[in-house]
């Protein structure tokens, strides 16, 4: 929550709801005075209502190239109403659309829609460390990524936003600690083959390292042979295997799964690629929470 009470909001709220770093909040604070307003004796303090149009105001002016000083002096001049820049005529403006999402969500696609990979990253990195991969990603990224890819359906642009993004994520969950080395692996996570959307895969390799269960995560485009080879090889108890377009779902190699001498114990068919007749026996868990109770079972 963003924590927008009576008492306004923190400075960690703020960069949320604003798509910056805490970080940079702090440093126009110190330079140019847009800092909090509000402050009770004893109490941190909190931004409110006022501070938060300045703030936007300086975020807007600064993405527009205006230099910092500049943008502060224009928010401080004009705290009642934003600044507005010049309509942006690229195909849909400087937003992305993220529904119901709320604030943070709607920061990350501020960040992302500039390009700032230091904050896009940033952001990532403080959800998983306050609620976890699992809320991060089905709350916070799966949006951004749905609007985004929302705008490129209608504009056939922002692949370089798609990709920044999707960078950025694989270098946070990349980054959760794994269980220790000699740990039983009983999980193996693949792309079909010519399937290159692995961000969900690793999102589930994430989410189980959280909860200590190792994972071997193939990635993208693994072809039917290597993937029974690595299964042969390693008798995982669990195998996923992830589809985002039909034409990359082949329900061939599932049914070879099924056929093996020491097949899987389970075997799973995820996302939206695989057609709705599947080999019995093969589950196909409708989110990263169906997964993750699929693969505690084993």
């Amino acid at each position: 929550m963003d924590g927008s009470d009576d008492e306004g909001l923190s400075a960690g709220a703020v960069a949320r709801r604003l798509g910056i770093a805490v970080t940079t909040l702090r440093t126009w604070h110190q330079r140019y005075g847009l800092g909090p307003g509000g402050h009770a004796p004893g109490h941190h303090r909190r931004y409110d209502a006022a501070d938060l149009v300045r703030l936007e105001t300086m975020r807007r002016l600064t993405a527009h190239g205006v230099p910092a000083a500049e943008a502060a002096r224009i928010a401080l001049a004009a705290p009642g109403e934003p600044e507005q820049p010049r309509p942006h005529r690229d195909g849909g403006g400087h937003t992305v659309a993220v529904g119901r999402a709320g604030a943070q969500a709607r920061g990350l696609a501020r960040a992302a829609m500039r390009l700032d990979a230091l904050t896009v990253r940033d952001l990532i990195d403080q959800a998983v460390a306050e609620h976890g991969v699992t809320a991060t990603w089905q709350d916070l990224i799966c949006p951004v990524l749905v609007g985004i890819g929302t705008r490129h359906a209608a504009t056939s642009r922002l692949i370089e936003v798609e990709h920044l993004v999707s960078r950025c994520v694989t270098e946070v969950f990349g980054a959760v600690p794994r269980p220790a080395p000699g740990t039983p692996v009983p999980v193996l996570l693949a792309c079909a083959d010519d399937e290159q959307h692995s961000l969900p895969l690793e999102a589930l390799s994430a989410a189980l390292a959280e909860r200590g269960v190792g994972s071997r995560l193939l990635g993208a485009r693994v072809p039917a042979r290597s993937l029974l080879d690595a299964v042969r090889r390693t008798g995982p108890a669990f195998v996923l295997i992830w589809s985002h377009a039909p034409q990359t779902a082949d329900t061939g190699v599932l049914a070879e799964l099924l056929a093996m001498p020491r097949r899987p114990a389970l075997v799973l068919a995820a996302g939206p690629g695989w057609p709705d007749e599947l080999p019995d026996g093969v589950l196909t868990p409708d989110s990263l929470t169906t997964a993750l109770t699929l693969a505690a079972s084993v």
